[in-house]
């Protein structure tokens, strides 16, 4: 078992320096060309969120560093959360660099934004733009305020770059009615490469980016593409909001079957590393500081002192204190209640599940909690008991204030009186005896 806890903390050692050192090794960007300008290509790709958000900035800082003279976002994405797509908005607008987007398949609802903030926009021939109205995470359309300031954001993008603001709009809401888009009330537009070329949100439609470089009139630029670093990556994947719940559920419930394992084993390297990634894709994307971590680490101190101390205070502040650090961390306050609460309730679900049916004598647990007694049924003795000393009677040595030290035969004793005071020379009677406490009386004369 130590042999196994070795080897456990020594694979979950390399898995830290794995993660916080070796992405620095990886290169970010890869050059093609010798023209005398210089054109980075950065993907757009996946959901956009927070994580989407620290790439890009990255991306467009090292391109402004190296005096890039255009930079094309290759765009294929579902869309996303809207607070991260107005971030990469300002973004881009910010840009003293020409931007393109190059709409390599689809970019719907946050993508769409995106792209609109672009100086231009092109599309391969099937792919599509739209579909832009604001969805709860449960799937239902957001209130009226959020509506209204999403449609006044998308008319905006691209009133910025001369474009019509009435297709932006329907893009976003559906009692637009657009018949000939086919986007009748009810629906929220979706423009194909043609229809958007024809309204002027397309500046053309291209095959590949060697055409779109041709129409850039950049056919020789050096062509730098961006690629996301391993850390990065980590950051988008973990910062997901379906991934989120999913981390801290395995964090919760792994230091709670840990908390009932002797010593410290598998589960709790689980748990400590689940928090770990957590925290460190949140720091990754920009959206834990210092202050988050350092809350944290205080958090698990007050909890870990809490077995020491009594009356229950300082466990329940750093409770508190960890869920305060876990509601900082987060992208938006509202899902990290909902996924604090959801790995909570998953945690309990499961301890109960399984220390109800993996708890047997047979069962999973009983190879990671202690379950042996060292009862007498098993021959195990903390002291030897002499119960034959009931009744004999002896003398005091020493006077016995309520303890001190009487003669039974050839034997000396330690022993107690039952509470009162006996001096010395007289004569006592033994009358309990537990464990290694012999009660003696005094006998009258």
């Amino acid at each position: 078992m130590y042999d196994g806890r070795r080897r456990a903390l020594r694979v979950f050692a390399l898995l830290l320096i794995v993660i916080c050192f070796v992405p620095s090794l990886f290169s970010a960007s890869h050059a093609e060309g010798s023209g005398g300008e210089t054109v980075y290509v950065i993907p757009i790709e996946n959901e956009v969120e927070k994580g989407l958000e620290a790439f890009l900035k990255r991306a467009t800082e090292e391109a402004e560093q190296e005096g890039a003279d255009h930079i094309i976002f290759e765009i294929d994405t579902p869309g996303g959360a809207v607070a991260a797509a107005e971030q990469i908005g300002e973004l881009i607008q910010n840009l003293e660099i020409k931007t393109t987007s190059f709409i390599v398949n689809k970019a719907l609802s946050a993508g769409s934004y995106i792209a609109l903030n672009t100086d231009n926009i092109y599309m391969k021939p099937h792919a599509t733009m739209g579909a832009s109205g604001v969805i709860n995470q449960d799937g239902t359309a957001a209130d009226k305020k959020a509506q209204s300031a999403w449609i006044s954001a998308m008319k905006s993008s691209a009133e910025s770059k001369g474009r019509n603001p009435l297709y932006a709009a329907a893009m976003a809401d559906p009692s637009i009615d657009l018949p000939e888009y086919d986007a009748e009330e009810g629906k929220y537009l979706t423009l194909g490469s043609g229809p958007a070329e024809e309204v002027g949100y397309s500046n053309g439609t291209v095959k590949n980016r060697t055409e779109l470089l041709k129409a850039l009139d950049l056919s020789n630029a050096t062509v730098v593409e961006q690629e996301m670093t391993i850390s990065e990556r980590i950051a988008r994947f973990i910062t997901n909001p379906v991934v989120v719940p999913i981390l801290l559920s395995i964090a919760s419930l792994g230091l709670v079957v840990e908390v009932f394992s002797p010593g410290f084993g598998i589960p709790g390297i689980m748990g400590v590393l689940a928090l770990i990634l957590f925290f460190y894709g949140h720091m990754v994307a920009g959206l834990a500081g210092m202050e988050a971590l350092v809350l944290l680490i205080l958090g698990v101190v007050l909890v870990v002192a809490e077995l020491f101390l009594p009356g229950g205070i300082a466990g329940l502040i750093g409770i508190g204190a960890i869920i305060t650090s876990l509601i900082m961390s987060g992208q938006d306050i509202g899902h990290m209640a909902m996924s604090i609460s959801i790995a909570f309730i998953v945690t309990i679900i499961a301890s109960i599940i399984l220390f109800k049916t993996m708890g047997g004598s047979k069962g999973f647990f009983q190879r990671m909690i202690l379950t042996d007694q060292t009862s007498t049924e098993l021959g195990y003795v903390s002291s030897e008991n002499r119960l034959e000393l009931i009744g004999l009677k002896g003398k005091t040595v020493t006077p016995l204030r309520p303890s001190g030290t009487a003669l039974f035969g050839d034997e000396r004793l330690d022993v107690v009186t039952e509470g009162g005071f006996i001096e010395k020379d007289q004569p006592v009677k033994v009358v309990k005896v537990e464990g290694v406490r012999v009660v003696v009386r005094e006998m009258n004369t």
